[in-house]
C-alpha cells in the first residue's frame, strides 16, 4: 500500500539529543519513551497543519553511554568504532520516536507511515577538522590513562574543563547526504521520516576506488539538519531547543529576546561577538546555511512555544534578505 504524493509543504524539525532525556536523568528506556511522547505530541501540530515532516535528532548522551559501555567491557567485548555507535543510536532512537509517533497518529486517526533512515553523510577526507580535532567524547580518564591511550591507540586527548581527560575527535563539515533522494521522496508521499540522527554517520569516499568508508568523527547535528533541509527542499527549517527564542547577551542583566531577523542582521550580530561557538553559534550558522542556499523560513524555539511560534507570536524567526 502506498500513500499518494501530495503538494503539502515540507518541514524539517531538528531535535537535540537531550530531547530524549532531561538533565539529571540516567537515560533509562522509560525516560526516553516518556520524553518521546512529549516531543511527538508537539510534532503532531505540524502534521495537523498539513506539513510533510522530516525529523532529525542529536545523540550526544546516548553515544556517550555506549562509549562508557565500550570502556567497561573492553576486556570481554570488542569495542565498536564511533561511526558504528552513531549508526546504533540512529536505529535505537529512531525506533523510540517511531513508536511514539505512530501512537500519536493513531490517537488522532491520522493515516501516515513513519520510517527511520540510517543516514550516511559524506565528509571531505581532507577537511581541516581531521588535523584539528575539537569534539571531546566518551568517559573522563586520568591524565596517565589518557596519555597511555594516546600512545597506544593514537588518540588525540585533552583535559576537559577540570573534570578529567577525554578523547577528542574531528568534527568535519557535512558535504552530501547519501540517502537524500530517498528521504525527500518518502516525505513527499506524506510519510514522517526520521533521518540524520546524531549528524549522520560520517563517511569518506576514496578518490581512486569510489568506495565509502566510515571515519571516527562527529558531525554537528545542526549543520547536517540544515544541509538536509536544503536537499529535501524544506519550506520550514525548525530547530527545537531548550529556550523559547534566541537572545542577545543571554543570561546577562541586559538580555534581550530576538523576534524576527534577516540574514544581514544575524551577520552583523555575529560580527559583534554574539552567538559564540559554545552556545547558540552552530544553530545560528546552520540557519544561515539553510537560508543562503535558498531556504524560505527558519525558526528557533522550544516545544512549548512552537504553537505560538508557528503563528508568528513566539520564537525567533529568520528570513532571507528583504
Amino acid at each position: 500500500m502506498t500513500t499518494p504524493q501530495n503538494d503539502n509543504p515540507v518541514a524539517l524539525v531538528a531535535l537535540g539529543g537531550h530531547a530524549f532525556m532531561e538533565r539529571g536523568q540516567k537515560g533509562t528506556i522509560k525516560e526516553h519513551e516518556t520524553a518521546a511522547v512529549k516531543i511527538c505530541d508537539a510534532m503532531m501540530l505540524l502534521v495537523e497543519r498539513g506539513y510533510n515532516l522530516v525529523i532529525t535528532h542529536g545523540n550526544g548522551p546516548q553515544v556517550g553511554n555506549l562509549l562508557l559501555q565500550n570502556e567497561a567491557c573492553k576486556d570481554d567485548v570488542v569495542p565498536m568504532p564511533l561511526d558504528v555507535l552513531v549508526a546504533q543510536t540512529e536505529g535505537s532512537l529512531g525506533y523510540i520516536l517511531q513508536n511514539a509517533l505512530l501512537n500519536q497518529l493513531r490517537k488522532r486517526s491520522i493515516k501516515r507511515y513513519v520510517l527511520t533512515v540510517v543516514t550516511q553523510v559524506q565528509v571531505d577526507q581532507d577537511d581541516p577538522a581531521f588535523d584539528n580535532p575539537t569534539k571531546p567524547i566518551g568517559p573522563f580518564l586520568t591524565k596517565e590513562e589518557a596519555l597511555r591511550r594516546a600512545r597506544e591507540l593514537d588518540w588525540d586527548v585533552v583535559e576537559d574543563a577540570g573534570r578529567g581527560w577525554r578523547r577528542r575527535v574531528p568534527s568535519p563539515k557535512p558535504l552530501k547526504i547519501i540517502q537524500r533522494d530517498s528521504i525527500r521522496a518518502a516525505a513527499e508521499l506524506g510519510n514522517i521520516v526520521i533521518a540524520g540522527g546524531g549528524g549522520g554517520i560520517p563517511i569518506t569516499k576514496d578518490r581512486e576506488t569510489g568506495e565509502y568508508k566510515g571515519v571516527e568523527a562527529v558531525i554537528d547535528k545542526d549543520y547536517t539538519s540544515a544541509l538536509l533541509a536544503h536537499q529535501v527542499k524544506a519550506d520550514l527549517f525548525c530547530i527545537l531547543t531548550e529556550v523559547p527564542q534566541v537572545y542577545l547577551n543571554y543570561n546577562q542583566p541586559d538580555q534581550r529576546p530576538l523576534g524576527a531577523l534577516t540574514v544581514e542582521m544575524v551577520r552583523s550580530q555575529m560580527a559583534a561577538g554574539h552567538f559564540p561557538a559554545g552556545s547558540m553559534g552552530p544553530k545560528i550558522q546552520s540557519i544561515l546555511n539553510y537560508l543562503e542556499s535558498g531556504g524560505k523560513r527558519a525558526l528557533i524555539t522550544n516545544p512549548e512555544t512552537l504553537p505560538a511560534a508557528l503563528d508568528g507570536a513566539g520564537g525567533t524567526h529568520f528570513v532571507g534578505a528583504c
